[in-house]
């Protein structure tokens, strides 16, 4: 029913009010993202609070969460629900919900934390989307770890792990994308712990569809006329935010690297990284980890900060095997840009944070399997036309970060303990704080508070500098990793 639902409001968006003049000609939109939900037979539905778009709204932040009073069932840390819609000329839809330090009857299933992400777009290609972010991060099943998408709980019930449907139905003329993913379900088959049969326990539910519009109707040309071209160049622009290489209007047939850059139009972009950076185009190389190299490595010092590339929002910050420290940005046209190996997160990276290009979102460092490299950021471009392809939906990000201006001012004082190191290169503005290093907070002992105070205590610019380490200048072979 709920499908239904979210289908016929997205018709409605397409079709409007069917008047004379006919459908509507623009594209559709809708999101749905809720928490938590407990549904016991004869009984209302109870959960956290659900979010849907249109129209968009602030995100529902739940500090925490208990069922029964005491908890016995479900109890949570807090909970996220995310759901934002954009429709220009193309669609794009994108819903989020994050549940943190969930626990199923007193301990019995336990994970620190569930997350799921679905999005869904239109483009030249159509329309599609993908359930990118979403995950578990260490469930376990009476202390022991979970792996696989079934598990049976004793003679009383199952779960389910990242279950997901697509449909792409959509109106005559039209192409559509619609993607839910619950990811924990779970279904009891016998009493249990005070619930009774056939209840259902949902964590981290997340709906996006998209349509595009109907076709304009065919016109009747006095002659037929010979159309070759399927590639066509982008037009220059001055403030240098789109990739000035050809735009391809149609998918490779082929199932590796896209070798495509659709212009991004959500307004204006900044390369990801501030201060002095280096980068070579690795995009499509082979990888032992994955199918191939998704993106590029840009090359700096421990703890430089990573800024957004343009105004969005902020989803699945967290941490997985591949990418350490990771955070996707969702932009305005509903393009997504994929950051990982962070050293730290920005106090403004959270799920469902609204950012401007330029703010600061986290620090560079090698977490996850770039461990043991040169410290770096992976960055992805994946076009909201590409959604569809899931995540080989990416492409090169070389020409964009070739266009892209750096930035030369941040949001907020930058720390005097990163100044770049590299003559002649940008100075920090005035310092309001001191992001430490790694190895100059280490001196601090948690038993002595006055360790701490020391660490914190300013020393002069030159001691600083001697600390820190120069631009790694990008390798010209690949590093073989994220």
């Amino acid at each position: 029913m709920r499908r239904l639902a979210l289908l016929s409001a997205l018709s409605l968006l397409l079709i409007g009010s069917a008047v004379a003049e006919g459908p509507s000609r623009t594209p559709g939109a809708a999101a749905t993202a809720w928490a938590i939900k407990v549904s016991v037979p004869g009984s209302t539905s109870v959960g956290t609070t659900t979010v849907v778009s249109p129209p968009n709204a602030a995100p529902a932040l739940d500090k925490s969460f208990s069922y029964p009073s005491d908890g016995s069932v479900v109890s949570a840390d807090s909970s996220t629900a995310t759901a934002m819609t954009s429709v220009t000329k193309n669609a794009a839809a994108h819903a989020e919900s994050v549940v943190t330090a969930l626990s199923l009857f007193k301990g019995e299933l336990t994970a620190d934390a569930v997350t799921a992400s679905a999005s869904a777009g239109t483009g030249y290609s159509g329309a599609g989307g993908n359930a990118n972010g979403s995950g578990v991060t260490n469930l376990k099943w009476n202390g022991q770890p979970v792996t696989g998408t079934k598990l049976d709980l004793g003679s009383w019930g199952q779960l389910t792990i990242g279950s997901q449907a697509i449909d792409r139905s959509a109106p005559e003329g039209a192409k559509g994308y619609h993607g839910t993913i619950t990811e924990l379900d779970l279904h009891l088959t016998a009493d249990h712990d005070g619930l009774p049969a056939n209840s259902e326990i949902q964590i981290g539910y997340a709906d996006a569809a998209a349509q595009t519009a109907p076709p304009a109707p065919q016109q009747t040309t006095p002659a037929a006329t010979t159309t070759t071209d399927v590639v066509t160049t982008a037009p220059d622009v001055s403030a240098g935010d789109s990739p000035r290489d050809r735009v391809h209007h149609k998918v490779p047939a082929s199932s590796g690297p896209l070798k495509v850059q659709p212009k991004l139009t959500a307004g204006h972009y900044v390369f990801p990284v501030y201060g002095p950076s280096s980068y070579i185009d690795t995009f499509g190389a082979a990888r032992s980890d994955v199918t191939y190299h998704h993106g590029d490595d840009i090359f700096g010092q421990l703890g430089q900060p990573l800024v957004a590339v343009a105004d969005g929002t902020i989803f699945s910050v967290g941490w997985n095997k591949v990418g350490g420290n990771r955070l996707w940005l969702l932009d305005q046209q509903g393009n997504q840009f994929y950051y990982a190996h962070l050293s730290a997160f920005s106090t403004d990276a959270v799920n469902g944070a609204q950012v401007k290009a330029g703010q600061v979102i986290g620090f560079m460092g090698n977490t996850g399997d770039a461990e043991h490299t040169p410290y770096h950021l992976h960055f992805e471009v994946h076009p909201v036309s590409f959604l569809y392809l899931g995540y080989d939906g990416a492409v090169d990000p070389t020409p964009y970060l070739d266009a892209w201006k750096h930035q030369k001012d941040l949001p907020f004082p930058v720390a005097a303990g990163w100044s770049p190191a590299i003559p002649g290169g940008p100075s920090a503005p005035e310092p309001g704080a001191i992001l430490l290093g790694m190895s100059d907070i280490s001196t601090a002992d948690g038993l002595d508070p006055a360790s701490l105070q020391r660490a914190l205590t300013p020393v002069a610019p030159s001691a600083l500098m001697q600390t820190l380490v120069p631009t790694t200048v990008a390798p010209t072979t690949d590093l073989g990793r994220g």
